[in-house]
């Protein structure tokens, strides 16, 4: 084993995929956020690049602290995560920060660090659900003893998440439900819990409707429909598209080699260059070939974790592994698709390269969880081979 080895343990292409994003990221937020410097800092630019720096260095320390921790131990935490999550999540409902007129964040007293709860939710019911399936797999097929301890927490959040971050509460429930077919749950209950979503889904609509839009509750329903209507209709009108009529320009004129970092345009239109629409401005600054790169950075991502999971004995291990993987790299395509008109408008950041703070300490926490578990599988298969030599 290197020295290299002895302090950055666990698969090494993760480690590089990481020190990648991070490096494009603060990249990619320094050209982003010029208009948001002249806007809130008297046009101090560096004072972003010098926050996301900072906010990527932590990210990184929390992923190195985490990879550290025997991925065993991150099972014990799961069910107290779990009962945490459901009331933060509520108090965001109540009294969080409303932005967008949706109450996504939670200021915590005293300290005044404001935080999205859907981020810490969902990696804890992604830890509870591994835990339960792991737990009782001599059981799957137990509705009492097995299936209704998983969907009840399941339930909760993903409706909890629902009327501020339709698209965060869709994600993590299609995790879920991957984590139940990899544990063995039964079809017949997967999907009758599909269709209870479904319904659920359409009676929250048809009710909204009624109520003309109107509560606490309802607020984001007319922005989803607006939202959905513009994706699938043919006669667009461009007020109704300008975020993703700016995004196309941006990415029809980055060409095959880009305009060269910094020198984005359409970052002084596109709203949200910085985070939403940030694979927009990587296009129009690196062209197709950085477009491609970080599409491909992202699926190497999710083929190491199922090569982590192949070589693991473990149930939780596996569990853990691929739930918080599909869920970062579905999150990933599903904003890369809405930059290039390929799925609605989500609001969904690009994991570990939109401008963020919570978000990324928690992508860093998750891709800690899967290196500590590939840790644990290359020391076990090391320590097979000195046996075997021996």
């Amino acid at each position: 084993m290197t020295r290299l080895e002895t302090y950055f343990k666990g698969d090494r292409t993760i480690w590089l995929i990481v020190i990648f994003l991070s490096i494009l990221s603060i990249l990619a937020v320094y050209s982003s956020t010029g208009t948001l410097a002249y806007k809130y800092q008297s046009g101090n630019t560096e004072y972003y690049l010098l926050k996301h720096g900072l906010i990527i260095l932590a990210g990184f320390a929390i992923m190195y602290f985490c990879h550290f921790v025997k991925y065993t131990w991150y099972s014990r935490f799961a069910n107290v995560a779990v009962i945490a999550a459901i009331p933060l999540l509520l108090l965001t409902l109540v009294i969080g920060s409303n932005v967008n007129e949706a109450n996504r964040w939670l200021t915590l007293p005293i300290i005044g660090l404001s935080f999205q709860t859907s981020d810490f939710a969902k990696v804890a019911l992604i830890l509870y659900v591994a835990r339960t399936l792991s737990k009782r797999q001599d059981q799957v097929d137990d509705f009492k003893g097995t299936f209704l301890p998983l969907i009840v927490p399941v339930a909760l959040v993903c409706m909890l998440i629902f009327p501020a971050n339709l698209s965060t509460a869709a994600v993590l429930f299609m995790t879920c439900l991957v984590l139940m077919f990899i544990g063995r749950i039964s079809m017949r209950y997967i999907g009758g819990l599909l269709g209870v979503g479904i319904l659920f889904l359409g009676l929250f609509l048809g009710v909204a409707k009624l109520a003309n839009y109107e509560g606490p509750l309802f607020k984001r329903v007319q922005t989803w429909m607006s939202r959905l209507d513009t994706f699938a209709s043919e006669d667009k009108d461009s007020d109704t598209t300008y975020q993703i009529d700016q995004a196309k320009i941006a990415i029809a004129t980055g060409g095959i080699a880009g305009k060269g970092p910094g020198n984005s345009t359409q970052r002084n239109f596109l709203p949200h260059p910085y985070s939403d629409f940030i694979f927009a401005i990587i296009i129009e600054e690196y062209g197709l070939i950085g477009g491609i790169f970080v599409v491909f950075l992202y699926l190497l991502l999710f083929f190491r974790v199922l090569q982590i999971v192949r070589r693991t004995e473990r149930a939780f291990a596996a569990l853990i592994t691929i739930g918080v993987g599909f869920s970062l790299v579905s999150q990933a395509l599903i904003n890369m698709a809405v930059a290039v008109n390929l799925f609605p408008v989500t609001g969904q950041p690009l994991p570990m390269l939109s401008m963020g703070g919570t978000s990324i300490w928690f992508t860093s926490l998750a891709l800690g969880i899967i290196l500590s578990v590939s840790s644990e599988i290359y020391t076990q298969e090391e320590e097979e081979e000195n046996l075997a030599i021996a």
